[in-house]
């Protein structure tokens, strides 16, 4: 091999390799940054996603908005090292939330106006709402959409979500393609 055909290789395998390290780096810079893929596991939101559903956790938005009353986040589980949940916010910083015995949620006081939850929440599934909890500042009150079968912040091992813990909101479905869309 001839000394301009050998540099010609050389200079190819260098623009190939910046071209894997280029790509490489964008991948990591929208994993970190942008967003991510996460696998549903569980029944929690039945009714919304089903378990081994795939879905787009959009970790961008949060950056410059605050979370909203029944955006679908997902963060991690204190108590188990790659766990992740998801669940949906109920609760705002600030507010106190209360369930009743007949299911009933109140915000401030307030029957909250929604339809999300898949059946309505047994008197022994209340958990810490069966009396009034304060979602401090800067934390987030969830419950997963299948209320009589979900670990969220009714209960001690959960609790109220700290915003700098939320990583995303999950946007829409990837995987099945039969399913492949928004998530309200």
């Amino acid at each position: 091999m001839d000394k301009k055909t050998k540099n010609k290789v050389l200079r190819e395998s260098f623009n190939t390799a910046l071209y894997f390290l280029f790509v490489f780096a964008v991948t990591a810079f929208v994993l970190k940054y942008v967003g991510q893929r996460s696998v549903v596991e569980g029944d929690s939101m039945f009714g919304t996603l089903y378990d081994g559903e795939s879905v787009w956790v959009n970790k961008y938005k949060y950056h410059f908005s605050d979370p909203e009353r029944f955006d679908i986040v997902v963060f991690p589980y204190e108590y188990q090292s790659d766990t992740y949940f998801i669940k949906r916010i109920i609760g705002l910083p600030g507010e106190t939330v209360y369930i009743d015995e007949e299911g009933n949620i109140y915000i401030n006081g307030e029957i909250l106006d929604e339809d999300y939850g898949y059946e309505v929440i047994k008197p022994e599934c209340r958990g810490l709402a069966a009396s009034e909890i304060v979602v401090g500042e800067d934390e987030y009150f969830v419950l997963g959409d299948n209320r009589n079968n979900s670990m969220d912040s009714r209960y001690n091992n959960v609790g109220n979500i700290p915003r700098e813990k939320i990583i995303g909101k999950a946007v829409f479905r990837i995987f099945p393609l039969k399913h492949f869309g928004g998530i309200y």
